[in-house]
């Protein structure tokens, strides 16, 4: 028995859209030795400064469960650093050390080289236009990561 559905699978199709354009970016990822969330984590510390837990996890779409092993393995390695506040000792704020933003900078140009890449091969009007539609959905259709 088959089924037929009447639209294509759009959550289906924009994953395998991710996977495709994440190949690009994985082999520089792997060769620094971070996964894709500890390098979301990176990237947001480098650009927007100190941040708590709770607002990584929702910059950087980490689960709640996760978030916590992930920043635990990045403080283990160096990568980052967590001051708990002192009027409130159960709030952490997490800011990139010295290392984390040695690994960043690093890995900016093969990172920028991808986007370079993937820019060229969909087209600069094409891919503008991609941006634009994405920031329209994730306007359009939030969604809080728990």
């Amino acid at each position: 028995m088959s089924l037929k559905f009447e639209r294509r699978n759009l959550p289906l199709l924009m994953l395998q859209a991710r996977e495709g354009l994440l190949s690009r970016f994985r082999p520089a990822l792997q060769a620094a030795g971070l996964t894709e969330q500890q390098w979301r984590v990176l990237r947001v510390l480098s650009e927007l400064g100190t941040q708590e837990p709770k607002d990584l996890m929702k910059l950087c779409r980490i689960s709640s469960s996760s978030i916590a092993g992930v920043l635990a393995r990045m403080e283990d390695i160096g990568l980052v650093e967590k001051l708990r506040l002192p009027h409130d000792q159960r709030r952490v704020h997490v800011s990139i050390s010295s290392l984390g933003l040695k690994v960043a900078r690093t890995l900016a140009p093969k990172i920028a080289k991808a986007y370079k890449e993937m820019e060229d091969e969909l087209g600069k009007e094409f891919t503008e236009q991609l941006y634009q539609v994405l920031t329209h959905v994730i306007e359009t259709c939030p969604s809080e990561i728990s």
